[in-house]
Formats: structure tokens, C-alpha cells, sequence
């Protein structure tokens, strides 16, 4: 029978290994650091408030922390200015009171845009959630009968038009029973579209009608 430690002991055996543990991703994370900023020129440390997490962001150059001798020189108005020292193009956005920022880094020579870092920030942040909301397009479900009603039919395909008002699109289903799989197919097929004689919002049909486990299914879109 092995021995029963102290209780003691366990706490100290625990809170050693915790802390051997933490040391040892500090160094990780200290090591990480080095070496992007080795690789990179920079980096932001950035605390993500609502997950207490930390990440790493690279930093967009802007007026002296612009490393490249030569850039080719965007103005506020979207003109071209060509290629011109760093100092000549701190200057011109010195003289309007913007500031010079570095848009393409890897370029040769790299692209800087005289603006507002203010605004460029904004504008950046602007494009990040329209993209981020244009990949987020749902596959919403509406379910119909063989029987349903009127009434019914006007209520799904109500929601069907809050969907795809939304940006989603909307699988058309409806569910058969029994010997209700082997009727008719243009049959079935004009069951499962009355649905769509109520739908408010202009759509295009995606999918369908094709054949589903549980009975036969219709894929609509908004209409571009």
C-alpha cells in the first residue's frame, strides 16, 4: 500500500507544477514576440477586453515609423504623386496636417496614402465587418404540409420574406407521410410553391424542387 502524502505537501506539489507550467508558456510567448519582431520590423500587442486574451497585430507604418527610403505617393484625392523620398512625402503631408501611411508594405517601391489615420482606421474597420457580414448568409428552413392551410401559408411565407429581406437564403421544404411520397410529382411540386405566391420580397429559385428524405424541398434567394 503506498503512502498518503500530507496534505501540505500536495498543495506545494501542485502550485510547483502550476507555476513550472506558467514559466514555461511565459517563455514561449516571449520567444513568439522576438522573433515576429524580428521578421515583421513590428508588432501591437492588442488585449481582446471580452475574452481577457492577448494577440498579436501587425502594425500599419505610418510618417517616421515608414522604414522605406522611396515610396510611391497617393494624395488625398486619390492622385498619383509618384515616387518620392520619404522625406519629400512627409513634408506634403505635413503641409495639409494628415498623416503619411504605408498601404502596401510589399511593394517595390512600397504604396503610402496621405489621410486622416483616424479615418483610415475607420475605413478599415468599415470593409472588415461588411466582409464579415457578407460571408455570414444563413440557410433558414420553412416547413410546409400537404394540407396546410391558407392562413398558415401566409404566416411561413411571411417569415420566409424576413429572411430573405435579411440577406439569407430559405430551403422550401414540404414534409410527406406515408403513402403521401408516392402521389404525383407535379402534384407534389405545386404543393410545395404555394408557398412562394405569398412571399412579399422578390426572389429567385436557387435549387429545386428536388427530392429530400423527408419529402421534396426548394432552395429561393433575394432577388439581385
Amino acid at each position: 500500500m503506498l503512502p498518503i502524502m500530507p496534505a501540505a505537501y500536495q498543495r506545494r506539489r501542485t502550485i510547483w507544477r502550476a507555476y513550472h507550467t506558467y514559466s514555461r508558456m511565459l517563455h514561449l510567448q516571449i520567444s513568439y514576440l522576438h522573433w515576429i519582431y524580428h521578421e515583421r520590423g513590428s508588432l501591437a500587442i492588442v488585449r481582446d477586453v471580452s475574452y481577457t486574451q492577448y494577440y498579436l497585430q501587425e502594425k500599419t507604418n505610418i510618417n517616421n515609423s515608414i522604414r522605406a527610403s522611396e515610396l510611391r505617393v497617393i494624395d488625398a484625392e486619390g492622385g498619383n504623386l509618384g515616387i518620392l523620398s520619404k522625406e519629400e512625402a512627409l513634408a506634403r503631408a505635413k503641409e495639409k496636417g494628415l498623416d503619411l501611411i504605408e498601404i502596401s508594405p510589399n511593394a517595390k517601391p512600397p504604396v503610402a496614402k496621405i489621410m486622416d489615420y483616424g479615418k483610415y482606421r475607420y475605413q478599415q474597420e468599415k470593409k472588415g465587418r461588411e466582409s464579415k457580414k457578407s460571408h455570414q448568409v444563413q440557410v433558414r428552413e420553412v416547413q410546409v404540409g400537404l394540407n396546410t392551410s391558407q392562413h398558415d401559408l401566409e404566416m411561413k411565407a411571411r417569415k420566409a420574406s424576413e429572411f430573405l429581406k435579411g440577406g439569407d437564403r430559405v430551403r422550401v421544404e414540404i414534409r410527406l407521410r406515408g403513402r403521401a411520397k408516392y402521389l404525383d410529382k407535379e402534384f407534389l411540386h405545386q404543393r410545395l410553391k404555394r408557398v412562394l405566391d405569398f412571399v412579399a420580397e422578390e426572389y429567385t429559385i436557387v435549387e429545386g424542387p428536388l427530392k429530400s428524405p423527408r419529402g421534396f424541398y426548394l432552395l429561393i434567394e433575394r432577388k439581385k
